[in-house]
């Protein structure tokens, strides 16, 4: 037809040329059962995007779940350190990757546990990049997995496109840090969210201030907080405010996620077992 736009989401007319919405995603193997799918994302590094998704985590599975965590962060692995993880994963007599479980039951995959050294560095171009991805989604046994959680790399690159575009996610949730510049990079993450019709749960501020031990009060060391209103502008709700606790910092460094006693995620445990 002359008229036509190419956008046969929005024609209701059945003409020759025709042409159905085509699923990008990549299939689980037969084998594997995941129910719930969340991306953690940033607009920029270093804002505690691997922190979150650890603390995530941890929180499924002392609820009662089942729960996996997915470190798509290829080229900046950072999960297993967390979980005291080292040992390399092995594969199955059908070519599938075994997960490699934490001391509470949280299967993990990560290209860190794949490489000769864990500071071996991954010189790889995107297509190489979006296969690991493929390979971590379709060529893994996931077992059972109710909570799965997506680490994935900051910014709108190559591996974020593909995780959004290949695996089917259920939400996702940004991470930032209380600079003022938090606005325009939790905008970036909003956007690119919406232009791949991805709902999002929340916003995560990490760093968020420093507890005195003497008083309780808070301090705001990186300065005062926007997440509220970056919030209230972009319509989403602000799900947790993580301070600066030397006890998270020691935790990741020796491994001991799984062992710390205050997770400060109890908001998005509630949203997630309400969803489920």
């Amino acid at each position: 037809m002359s008229s036509c736009s190419n956008d046969c989401s929005s024609c209701s007319s059945n003409c020759s040329s025709r042409r159905e919405p085509q699923d990008l995603h990549f299939k689980l193997h037969e084998r594997s059962k995941v129910k719930k799918v969340i991306g953690i994302v940033s607009g920029k590094g270093g804002v505690g995007k691997s922190m979150t998704t650890s603390l995530m985590a941890v929180g499924m599975n002392r609820a009662g779940y089942k729960v996996g965590i997915m470190d798509a962060d290829i080229t900046g692995p950072s999960i297993p350190k967390g979980f005291g993880l080292h040992e390399q994963l092995f594969g199955t007599k059908e070519g599938l990757i075994v997960p490699a479980m934490t001391n509470r039951g949280i299967d993990v995959v990560s290209i860190n546990l794949l490489l000769d050294t864990e500071t071996t560095p991954v010189i790889w171009r995107g297509p190489v990049l979006g296969n690991v991805i493929k390979q971590f989604w379709s060529e893994t046994l996931w077992q059972d997995i109710d909570y799965m959680f997506v680490d994935m790399p900051p910014g709108t690159g190559d591996v974020p496109l593909t995780v959004f575009q290949s695996i089917p996610l259920d939400g996702i949730i940004i991470v930032a840090s209380p600079q003022e510049l938090v606005g325009m990079i939790v905008g970036k993450a909003v956007n690119m969210a919406k232009m791949m019709n991805v709902p999002i749960l929340g916003l995560v501020e990490n760093m968020s201030y420093l507890e005195c031990p003497d008083c309780g009060r808070h301090i705001s060391v990186f300065g005062e907080s926007h997440i509220d209103e970056i919030g209230t502008q972009y319509e989403l709700p602000v799900l947790a405010k993580l301070p600066i606790d030397p006890k998270l910092a020691s935790a990741c460094d020796s491994g001991e996620m799984e062992e710390l006693e205050q997770l400060y995620i109890d908001k998005i445990v509630e949203l997630l077992k309400s969803q489920g």
